[in-house]
């Protein structure tokens, strides 16, 4: 009589690309976690395998690994990985396309914008907060035509996320009033997801708002980073050429910092 092994701990890269393709789904989701945390980039072609896994599976149809893998490719943003990636939009499970449309938003690369395009054209249902969000961040202007009447979207996530797509095109600030307004919302999850949009759009104003919304403090130092590190990244010289709005938020991160 044989016994098997029992697998092995994951503490390093090989141990986890291991348990990836492993028999322990548990395991082996937990795998496609770590090695995108750790950004183990010599793993990008065994989680684009596992975007098509077939093992993992819930009752409801959904593939757990799948989307663990898509957002473990995000974390990678390796370009290699996006052929893989829009392929795996096909499949039927909603959870994993959100999943795949943020790791295409993430990554950058403009291949993804036509396959993003023909789902925010077609007329099943689709993750829509993460297609209008993604679409903002690629920078596909042309799609405003689709995206002004998802203001009156029953979701008022997907209403901040056409706003905050409005926002980023326009600068107009009707767009970002409309997500600050949200900061006080009841639904703590909305209030949050209010927070995120206002991350991604380096307006002072937002950071103010951001400031004075009733969230932990632990999210407005997250999204206060993620102004002033998009500001950086679209202006290397923003210290000479925006100090007082550099200077502000860094003050900011500094003191919420103390208070954390």
């Amino acid at each position: 009589m044989t016994t098997a092994s029992p697998p092995q701990p994951i503490s390093s890269a090989e141990t986890a690309i291991a348990a990836l393709n492993g028999d322990d789904n548990q395991l082996r989701y937990y795998a496609a976690w770590w090695l995108g945390k750790n950004k183990v980039q010599d793993s990008w072609t065994v989680l684009c395998e596992a975007l098509q896994d077939e093992a993992y599976r819930t009752q409801a149809g959904g593939y757990p690994l799948r989307r663990q893998a898509a957002r473990a490719l995000g974390e990678l943003q390796n370009p290699q990985a996006v052929p893989a990636l829009i392929a795996a939009l096909d499949c039927p499970d909603l959870s994993l396309r959100e999943a795949i449309i943020q790791a295409l938003a993430a990554i950058g690369d403009r291949t993804a914008i036509s396959p993003l395009l023909n789902l925010l054209n077609a007329e099943a249902e689709q993750p829509y907060e993460a297609l209008i969000e993604a679409l903002g961040t690629l920078e596909v202007w042309q799609a405003r035509p689709q995206i002004d009447p998802f203001l009156t979207h029953p979701s008022e996530r997907v209403q901040c996320a056409a706003a905050r797509y409005l926002y980023l095109l326009t600068k107009e600030p009707q767009y970002i009033e409309r997500i600050i307004k949200n900061l006080d919302h009841p639904n703590m999850y909305l209030r949050w997801a209010a927070m995120f949009d206002l991350g991604a759009i380096g307006h002072l104003a937002a950071a103010q708002a951001i400031i004075q919304a009733k969230v932990p403090n632990s999210l407005k130092l997250l999204n206060i980073k993620r102004m002033l590190e998009a500001i950086l990244e679209s202006d290397p010289d923003a210290e000479s050429n925006q100090p007082d709005k550099c200077q502000f938020l860094m003050d900011t991160i500094d003191q919420l910092l103390i208070q954390l």
